[in-house]
């Protein structure tokens, strides 16, 4: 018997198996903050080619690790302890799976038989998750714990997009397993795709069929269409069957917004073409999207009753005539198979329909300003905005929620996929900085401009040491009108006029200087300009404070009424 027959299977313990799997993922960076039962994971990951990132809060790496995933294409990752750690994350992770944003969610726990005990630190995790995540494990064995993983992945990189969560008690994570099974351990997955059955065969027949007789088409794309990887598809798509295309918050610049066949965003904040567009079609082609309330608003509202097909994996979005629960990018390869010679251009439909849309756009552009007076001081907050875009150039804009929100996405031309991130169904005051953050290591030749107001930059403030730890390349803008003013106009619209909305905010240069970053005060015109070109070319760390006035952002037109 020879020497290496005699040798037995090396052990290694689970905390160290969940590592190497997430190496053969290609995981580069983890975002978290360690505790006691999940120090097993981090000294597991002492040894390990993947990078850490040190958040100053466990709600910051669950943002942070969103906006890695949206600037990266790829799942992120966050970490966090048992109890309070854990509960901290809820923020992020609800914002994620509001947006649908795809994020490994890693808790560790108690030991397992301390569970349901009421001892130190034991919450129900599970039960905390399970609302704001695709799927929730938990893992009672070294084994259970190899293959949930293997789940979450699957899910991660197929299926419906969004958060999955996966919690790890502190005994089965020192347990030990035989390497030469770990990825011999089989998973039970199914991706949910129908695109090679008989039925969906026939769904996808009468698509290409009410596409061909559908004299007003539009399509409505949302971040379903990155997620699956499919924008040169859909661009295909666009150029040989001629129907404009609009998008959802998310899924602006998957058609550049100065395309020929780009009507821009529809819905609430909707370009006047976007919404005219979805107001007069005869077919909506809903690709990748949920068609939210706020996308959904004013579809069919003009003469027409248009037929909605919508394509999405998650089931529980479809909602149209006909309805296809598949990947967008099979379904686009599937129909331009089907359909094999493209609508002609000459078309008179088609054609008739693309110059009203060229004529409405002309004839209505945006209503709200364009033109500023640049002696004014205070400055106006759109006028800081517009200043900040211009100066930004081709940067990734990351926003927080509030005011400014709403002029970024007035103002911005997008021209590619998640060049503008933010929360749109959730909306959590504290994303800017840490998504931010995420954004940075996900784009490390890029610069990042994150726009933040007052109130949000405060949710989140102690982010500004990983943000110094790091030597991120970010330019900070606050936006700062010494309010909460959102919350500021509803309340003098609907109630008896403002309470409890002013703040008395810190010296925000000092305080940023503070952490080791550089800051500046601006509150006159160009300043902005010049500041955040200043920033970007320092390739560090910048902070601009911007003095504002209060200003009312403009509504839509059903919430004037």
């Amino acid at each position: 018997m020879n020497k290496s027959s005699m040798m037995k299977p090396e052990k290694i313990s689970c905390a160290k198996a969940i590592i190497n799997i997430l190496e053969q993922e290609d995981v580069e960076w983890i975002f978290g903050h360690p505790g006691e039962q999940i120090l097993s994971l981090y000294d597991a990951l002492r040894s390990s080619p993947i990078n850490h990132v040190l958040v100053r809060h466990e709600q910051s790496a669950a943002h942070a690790a969103d906006g890695y995933a949206r600037a990266s294409g790829k799942f992120g990752v966050c970490v966090a302890t048992a109890g309070p750690g854990a509960l901290n994350l809820v923020m992020g992770v609800a914002t994620a799976y509001r947006d649908s944003i795809p994020i490994l969610v890693i808790t560790g726990d108690v030991p397992t038989k301390q569970r349901g005990q009421n001892t130190f630190q034991d919450i129900d995790l599970c039960s905390v998750f399970k609302p704001i995540s695709r799927k929730t494990f938990y893992s009672s064995n070294v084994k259970e714990a190899i293959s949930n993983l293997k789940k979450s992945i699957a899910m991660l990189k197929k299926g419906p997009t969004g958060p999955v969560h996966l919690n790890l008690p502190k005994d089965v994570l020192d347990e030990f397993i035989d390497e030469n099974i770990i990825f011999k351990l089989d998973i039970d997955f199914e991706s949910g795709s129908l695109g090679n059955s008989q039925s969906n065969l026939s769904q996808l027949k009468k698509v290409v069929e009410s596409i061909k007789s559908a004299k007003k088409p539009l399509i409505v794309a949302g971040a379903g269409l990155v997620w699956s990887g499919a924008l040169n598809e859909i661009r295909k798509f666009v150029n040989k069957s001629h129907i404009p295309l609009a998008t959802t918050y998310h899924g602006r610049g998957i058609l550049r917004e100065d395309d020929d066949y780009c009507v821009g965003l529809i819905g609430n904040r909707g370009t006047p073409v976007g919404n005219y567009a979805g107001a007069n079609c005869d077919l909506v082609l809903g690709l990748g999207c949920r068609f939210s309330e706020r996308t959904f608003t004013g579809i069919g509202s003009g003469e027409n009753n248009p037929q909605i097909i919508q394509v999405n994996m998650d089931p529980e979005t479809l909602k149209g005539d006909i309805n296809l629960q598949m990947d967008v990018k099979e379904f686009l390869n599937e129909i331009m198979k089907i359909s094999e010679s493209s609508r002609p251009e000459y078309d008179p439909h088609i054609k008739s329909w693309l110059e009203e849309l060229q004529v409405y756009s002309k004839d209505h552009p945006a209503p709200y300003d364009t033109e500023f007076f640049y002696s004014k001081v205070p400055l106006k907050p759109q006028q800081a905005i517009k200043e900040i875009l211009d100066g930004s150039g081709d940067s990734t804009i990351v926003n927080d929620a509030g005011t400014h929100t709403t002029w970024v996405t007035l103002y911005k031309k997008v021209l590619r996929p998640f060049s503008m991130l933010f929360s749109g169904a959730f909306g959590p005051m504290g994303y800017g900085l840490p998504a931010a953050i995420g954004a940075c290591f996900a784009r490390p030749s890029e610069s990042i401009v994150a726009i933040i107001g007052d109130g949000g930059f405060q949710m989140t403030i102690q982010e500004l040491a990983t943000v110094h730890q790091n030597n991120l390349t970010m330019v900070i803008c606050i936006i700062n009108n010494s309010s909460l003013g959102i919350i500021r106009q509803w309340q003098e619209m609907y109630h008896s006029g403002t309470y409890e909305i002013e703040l008395e905010n810190p010296d925000f240069v000092k305080l940023v200087q503070a952490y080791g970053i550089e800051a500046v005060r601006v509150e006159s015109p160009g300043e902005v300009f010049k500041f955040v070109k200043k920033g970007i070319e320092m390739k560090k760390p910048f902070l601009i404070d911007i003095s504002v006035k209060e200003e009312n952002i403009p509504l839509p037109d059903f919430i004037k009424e």
